[in-house]
């Protein structure tokens, strides 16, 4: 049985809760939630409280250990967890950034209406789900040798393009551009490397979808013009990371980690904190070697969308052009980047680390495209297969409070474990179809654990961060069509 939590928190107002530094003897700085009461009597249900509470005694760590409203339990931080770290005396964490390195989700516009779509969604859907493998341990289309998966890991994004897999503007419709410039594949094992070669291009599993959505609701019209987003219009969500390859980066450098906190006297209260000061070798190698798993992710991401482009062209006797299959912007919500960011008045270069949240920067920005410098950053957050997700934009407030950050997702209420006794006896694919919602997995183990009662209602989620101005509510996708691994 869980233990729910049952430590402090006080209560700044209807949507900030503080964990006083206080609470434990070691806490650098306090505590803070982003969650309504509603929200809060579910995310006091397993013990992630107490994770942010523990990354509050990271040495170095400024401002507030943070949590978003989808947070809940995980390895080390919560996921849902944020925090940021002075590059002199601070640290960086493998367990603030997560085993998929880089998961994160892109949002593509077509000029297609719900009413095109609809005689031709289960042929698309079983169209995708030819074009794109999925699954546990899926193996990609790409056939690649160890010399290109080593330019894959240093160029991201561009590797794909150049080989035909999208357009030159993908690119800068994608966070960093789809590159993170201090990669560096010396500092990645071979193990990883053998485990991340046959599988890009591939969506993996758990979590991880395809789908295609309508926008049912818009809510700044203004800005949704400005992206090109309408009521009744067909967008495609991608959701996926650096698969096998991210995960062995971070199994691999959570033993160098473990020595690290020995080897520097770092006194933690969980050793899945495991650290190592960012100005180290091992502090050093470690963020090199993630940069790397974020470019893997990346053309990942790049190559699923290509495909999305020609299963959709293939459907519809068109191209991907004349369809209008443009990125909006692809954001990843696994990773510790280095940023500017102003503290006590005073601007400074920190590590923030974004565990199961999304980068959300103001407009004006200048690591944002010029097409949005007007309206800020996109922001995509996926919801569960039968109800609903988002695209907002980023405001100057999450600059001042979040370190530029928001929440990711849903966020788990119930493990898979939970899930599949939950289900017993019910055809989730059925149960979907009803609701005009068109579903392929490679198992039906998958959609059991994916089902909308795993996970909290994302609506309330974003309300949150919408109602806090972190981040600003532009338009909502219902999906139609979804391919799970």
């Amino acid at each position: 049985m869980k233990q729910s939590w049952e430590g402090p928190l006080n209560k700044i107002d209807d949507y900030r809760w503080e964990i006083p530094k206080n609470y434990l003897s070691g806490m650098r700085v306090p505590g803070l939630i982003y969650a309504s009461s509603k929200l809060l009597e579910k995310i006091r249900q397993d013990q992630a409280p107490e994770q942010v509470a523990n990354v509050a005694f990271l040495p170095g760590i400024v401002g507030r250990s943070l949590a978003m409203p989808d947070i809940h339990w995980g390895y080390g931080f919560a996921i849902g967890g944020v925090a940021a770290t002075n590059l002199d005396d601070g640290v960086i964490s493998p367990g603030g950034v997560g085993f998929d390195i880089n998961c994160g989700v892109r949002l593509i516009k077509t000029n297609l209406t719900q009413k095109e779509i609809k005689p031709k969604i289960e042929l698309l859907v079983n169209e995708l789900f030819k074009a794109i493998p999925s699954g546990v341990g899926s193996k990609g289309k790409i056939r690649i040798s160890y010399n290109e998966m080593r330019d894959v890991l240093k160029r991201g994004s561009k590797w794909a393009i150049e080989r035909g897999f999208g357009w030159e503007e993908d690119a800068l419709f994608t966070e960093e551009e789809g590159c993170m410039k201090d990669a560096n594949p010396d500092l990645v094992s071979t193990h990883a490397l053998e485990r991340g070669k046959p599988q890009l291009g591939t969506l993996g599993s758990g979590n991880h979808f395809l789908e295609i959505q309508v926008i049912d609701e818009v809510y700044d019209p203004e800005i949704a013009q400005e992206l090109g987003l309408e009521e009744g219009q067909i967008t495609v969500m991608i959701h996926s990371g650096s698969r096998g390859l991210g995960h062995q980066v971070c199994t691999d450098y959570l033993v160098t980690m473990q020595k690290a906190v020995s080897k520097y006297g770092i006194q933690l209260p969980d050793r899945q904190l495991a650290c190592a000061p960012l100005s180290s070798p091992e502090g050093k190698n470690y963020y090199a070697a993630m940069a790397c798993a974020a470019n893997y992710a990346w053309a990942n991401r790049q190559c699923i969308m290509h495909w999305t482009r020609e299963a959709f062209a293939k459907v519809f006797q068109s191209t991907p052009e004349e369809l209008g299959l443009k990125l909006i912007y692809d954001v990843a919500h696994n990773i510790a980047k280095m940023e500017e960011h102003s503290v006590g008045g005073k601007k400074v270069k920190l590590c923030v680390h974004r565990k199961g949240a999304t980068r959300a920067f103001p407009p004006f920005h200048p690591d944002i495209p010029e097409r949005y410098k007007k309206i800020g950053q996109p922001v995509l957050i996926p919801g569960d297969m039968g109800r609903c997700s988002y695209c907002l934009v980023g405001t100057e407030k999450a600059m001042e409070e979040t370190f530029g950050s928001t929440c990711h997702g849903a966020g788990r209420v119930l493990s898979r474990t939970s899930a599949k006794k939950q289900a017993r006896g019910r055809d989730i694919q059925q149960e979907l179809k009803e609701k005009g919602i068109i579903v392929k997995a490679e198992s039906r183990g998958t959609l059991v654990e994916e089902m909308s009662d795993a996970y909290k209602d994302v609506s309330e989620v974003v309300e949150v961060m919408h109602q806090t101005g972190i981040s600003k509510k532009v338009v909502r996708m219902r999906p139609l069509g979804v391919i799970k691994g």
